[in-house]
């Protein structure tokens, strides 16, 4: 694809499973962890920021929704970068770009500013970091695939158990500018982790260089054909159920972890306390993905892994139900523990259930779309949910509004492949038998022979064999076929070569 032949999804080159693998996802477990924890660790520098920049809590919440946004909207530009170049050159400038927007922050005179320079230019180097990662971690898996997706996404919990307190101490040593210096050059480990990310080259490749500019002409012309953005993916029914799936799911998947704390403030617990509960959720999370991946590892298990991710909705969206009749501060952790081994659930599955309904090599294209869609629902689901705590002064609403979607997104998945995917991937089964086509099968049966002379008795054969099939349309003509066909076997005299 594009411009960088060796870094195709359709070389052929078989997932290693191991290997160079292990590296590609360290890379992809740091990555995704500065990616979703990100957003979340610069929230402990706004109190500063309100004081510095005299502005409101809103005005810097911009900040989180901004990074949020350019991580979900550029999929799409994501997508063609990264089949015009690859992903390794991809992710080096990216690692670059979200280095040098927390540095320019540093140097902020107003929020817009800040806007600028940790929202986009940040976000936009975080995106053309997290869906590269992905994209290779697919190409260097295959029947490990589910345990590696689990554990690159445990790197999500553990960057947010790593970079909230580490930001705090940056604040209290150095303030706001100087902490923001700092997780700016702690982002060039983006950099470090795009170089692992080596494409997979054909074995017979290199050293055979003079062949492939004569004979695989042809071939060479058809690359540019590639589209940098295939939205063939939506003529996938599976991809079109798994996108209206995932919509829905994020309007309500991130409202809890948002409110949560606020929650248990409003029940009248310290905030160091009502801090705890997000710890406890993370810590949870941490051990729940790769357990996740395990589980949708299994021989009897992966093939039915769409099902399991309805599952993980279905149980996050109940617990989001029940955890909003919650009225003390032992229920809220309990809640938590449960939130966080369905929330650790869904973050395994999530990009698992994308790679086995589009395949690799629409991988990269389907990732951006799905991200850009979801990116408008990010938008929309905590602001829907804090106007209506606003109009109801009440959190169980907010709580129930979230489980409901969740438990919605859940529905729309399942049944939606039951009644759907099922049946299409029943219809070929009848035209198969003992693992051969009909069609395979006939030829193996009758195989031509060939011979090098034809009697005039062998003539005759084929004549009324032709002939055959046409009488037997019409019964009436039956015996007088068979009357001729007589009169030609008497006629007929045996000779060396007919007896042959």
């Amino acid at each position: 694809m594009g411009g960088v032949a060796l870094d195709d999804s359709s070389s052929g080159v078989k997932a290693p499973d191991g290997g160079w693998g292990w590296a590609v996802l360290f890379g992809c477990f740091i990555i995704t962890g500065f990616s979703y924890a990100f957003p979340k660790a610069v929230s402990v520098f706004f109190k500063e920021l309100i004081r510095e920049f005299d502005v409101g809590y809103s005005d810097t919440a911009w900040i989180s929704s901004i990074l949020l946004a350019m991580l979900y909207g550029t999929g799409p530009l994501c997508s063609i970068l990264v089949n015009r170049f690859g992903c390794r050159p991809v992710m080096l400038v990216g690692g670059l770009f979200a280095s040098l927007g927390m540095v320019l922050a540093s140097f902020a005179t107003s929020i817009i500013h800040i806007y600028l320079c940790t929202g986009v230019i940040t976000g936009l180097g975080m995106a053309l970091n997290f869906q590269p990662s992905l994209i290779m971690l697919n190409r260097y898996f295959s029947e490990k695939r589910p345990l590696a997706n689990g554990l690159a996404a445990a790197g999500s919990p553990v960057a947010l158990c790593c970079l909230s307190p580490l930001g705090q101490v940056l604040q209290y040593k150095y303030g706001w500018r100087g902490g923001f210096l700092i997780l700016g050059g702690m982002l060039l480990n983006c950099c470090a982790c795009g170089a692992l990310m080596r494409p997979l080259v054909p074995p017979n490749k290199p050293e055979t260089p003079a062949i492939e500019n004569s004979p695989d002409d042809g071939n060479k012309k058809a690359k540019p054909k590639h589209k940098l953005l295939d939205f063939s993916v939506f003529r996938d029914p599976g991809f079109v159920i798994y996108t209206l799936a995932a919509s829905i799911m994020v309007l309500g998947l991130f409202v809890p972890p948002v409110f949560v704390v606020s929650y248990a403030k409003e029940l009248g617990n310290e905030d160091t306390k009502s801090a705890l509960l997000l710890t406890i959720l993370g810590f949870i999370d941490i051990f729940a993905r790769p357990t996740c991946g395990i589980i949708a590892g299994l021989q009897w298990v992966r093939p039915r892994c769409v099902y399991l991710f309805s599952f993980a909705l279905i149980f996050n969206g109940i617990t989001d139900l029940v955890g909003s009749l919650s009225t003390d501060y032992t229920s809220l952790v309990v809640f938590c523990i449960f939130f966080g081994i369905s929330y650790g659930m869904v973050g395994a599955l999530q990009f698992e259930v994308l790679m086995a309904v589009v395949g690799t090599e629409k991988f990269s294209s389907a990732i951006g779309l799905v991200l850009l869609l979801e990116a408008i629902a990010v938008l929309v689901g905590p602001p829907s949910a804090g106007r209506l705590l606003d109009y109801t002064k009440n959190y169980m609403f907010v709580f129930l509004l979230a489980g409901t979607e969740v438990v919605m997104s859940a529905l729309v998945l399942a049944i939606c492949n039951l009644l759907f995917i099922k049946k299409k991937s029943e219809a070929p089964e009848p035209a198969v038998e003992n693992g051969e086509t009909v069609e395979a099968k006939n030829h193996s049966s009758t195989p031509p022979t060939e011979e090098p002379h034809k009697g005039n008795s062998e003539k005759l054969k084929d004549s009324d064999d032709l002939r055959a099939e046409d009488v037997m349309q019409d019964p009436k003509e039956v015996e007088i076929f068979l009357k001729d066909k007589d009169e030609q076997n008497k006629n007929i005299t045996c000779s060396p070569e007919a007896n042959l």
